[in-house]
């Protein structure tokens, strides 16, 4: 096995770990799979130091200009809240927005989650959702959806995205094509979204159009759509949406990304193996893997394993690898953060309970617990 076909392989990868510092058996297979970036969650996160010395010493062992991950939508998805301060929901800020007429909320709350990113030395936030906030998703997406219309959330996605985009921090819009009809969690079940191919154009699909040349990233979601082309197919493995609705129709030339792979809306269509693969072949860029690393190496392992039964699949594994380091080269170039010291660190601290007493105020709303 060549050195470039498995820098390809781990280059299509981003990869959680365990803890809060980085064991002598991650060091090692960091080492083997070099992978694209790393995603943190509040596992690994106890205070900006710590959380910075982790990111370092793990983006040692992965590709150049490596993506370094967390989820701070606000509201209950939000990795640094204990760590630093809690920030409202999308959809608290954006009613808020509409009950003052300020959409500046919206763009301050982006700045906020850039700039609480960048001190914990993160470059890159999972963020904004793109889902529409309609009945059907109500008890799953609870106040991650900012509108229910697809005009609100490219209102709200546009004015977060230039937060943070005004702190040098990367966005990603989620969930394409959109979980706004399904009721079921995705992290558990393969989510069958009765939406019909009209209903999705008209709606779901709009904020992705609208936002294509605004958005770094998109992340890909576990749900089939059976009413659609796409059939009962999960989207992350599924060719129609990947390359023909995002990649062809929309236009879209940014990082395609894949929701977790060790979710049970994916494994229970298909073991990790099958869809490291799927995904590859379906037009997917990078692909998450969150939790463990005996999926990570086996998923690893079975894009190898494939490049070499396989030279169409070799041929598209390096030609996806070297189109996605060129993405993330240019999308990372210009980013670098510092550290704060106590008082700066204190003083964003304040400013982000003010901020979160300044959306209450506008639009009282009562956030669900955290995840």
């Amino acid at each position: 096995m060549t050195a470039n076909l498995r820098q390809a392989a781990g280059s299509l990868l981003v990869v959680g770990l365990g803890g809060t510092e980085l064991t002598s058996l991650e060091r090692t297979w960091l080492k083997l799979v070099r992978p694209a970036g790393i995603i943190l969650f509040r596992r690994n996160i106890v205070d900006a130091k710590q959380t910075r010395l982790l990111l370092d010493d793990a983006t040692r062992q992965c590709a150049s200009n490596s993506f370094r991950c967390v989820d701070v939508e606000g509201g209950s998805v939000d990795r640094l809240r204990d760590a630093l301060a809690p920030i409202p929901s999308a959809q608290a800020v954006m009613r808020a927005a509409q009950s003052t007429g300020k959409l500046t909320l919206i763009r301050e709350q982006g700045e906020l989650v850039a700039r609480a990113a960048n001190v914990f030395g993160f470059n890159t936030t999972l963020a904004p959702v793109l889902d529409l906030a309609l009945p059907a998703s109500a008890k799953v997406m609870g106040t991650r959806s900012a509108a229910a219309t697809a005009q609100g959330v490219v209102a709200y996605a546009r004015n977060f995205l230039a937060g943070l985009a005004a702190h040098g921090v990367v966005g990603c819009g989620k969930h394409f094509p959109g979980l706004g009809g399904g009721a079921l969690d995705s992290h558990l079940e393969t989510p069958a979204i009765r939406r019909s191919t009209r209903e999705m154009n008209r709606e779901d699909l709009v904020p992705y159009r609208e936002l294509r040349n605004e958005l770094p990233m998109i992340m890909v979601n576990h749900a089939a759509y059976p009413d659609t082309p796409g059939g009962n197919r999960p989207a992350s493995a599924s060719p129609y949406w990947i390359t023909t609705v995002l990649r062809k129709r929309i236009g879209y030339r940014g990082i395609i990304f894949s929701d977790d792979l060790e979710m049970g809306g994916i494994l229970k269509f298909l073991p990790i193996e099958e869809a490291v693969i799927a995904a590859v072949r379906a037009g997917m860029d990078l692909m998450e893997i969150c939790h463990s690393p005996e999926p990570i190496l086996r998923a690893y392992e079975s894009l190898l394993a494939e490049a070499e039964r396989s030279k169409s699949f070799r041929n598209l594994l390096l030609v996806r690898a070297r189109e996605t380091s060129r993405k993330r080269n240019k999308i990372l170039a210009s980013h670098a953060s510092r550290p704060l010291t106590a008082k700066p660190f204190e003083a964003l601290r304040t400013r982000i309970l003010g901020f979160g007493e300044t959306v209450a105020k506008a639009q009282p709303a009562q956030e669900e617990k955290p995840q």
